[in-house]
C-alpha cells in the first residue's frame, strides 16, 4: 500500500462496499472490486482477501488494469460468488 500510495482506509471501502466479488480459482483467495477515486481519477480497484473464521486478511489491493477484470473472467480463473 505504502508503494502504490493507497490510503490506509481503502481497503475496508473497497470491501464493505463492492458491488461485485469473486473467488480465484488459482488461489481460492476472495476479491472485491469497487469503483474508487484513487490518484485524482475513478479506478477499479480489488481488494484481495481470505476469511478465516471471523478474521479477514487482506492481501493485497491494487487497480484494475484495463480488460483484466473480463478477462479473469471468461478464462475460468474468477468466479463471481
Amino acid at each position: 500500500m505504502k508503494i502504490r500510495d493507497i490510503p490506509s482506509n481503502l481497503p475496508k471501502i473497497i470491501y464493505k462496499g463492492a458491488k461485485e466479488k469473486y473467488l480465484d480459482t488459482e488461489t481460492s483467495y476472495h476479491i472485491a472490486t469497487k469503483k474508487v477515486m484513487y490518484k485524482n481519477k475513478m479506478r477499479d480497484m480489488i481488494v484481495v482477501f481470505e476469511e478465516l473464521n471471523d478474521v479477514i486478511r487482506i492481501i493485497t489491493i491494487h487497480p484494475l488494469k484495463i480488460y483484466q477484470k473480463e478477462v479473469r473472467i471468461k478464462t475460468g480463473r474468477r468466479k463471481k460468488l
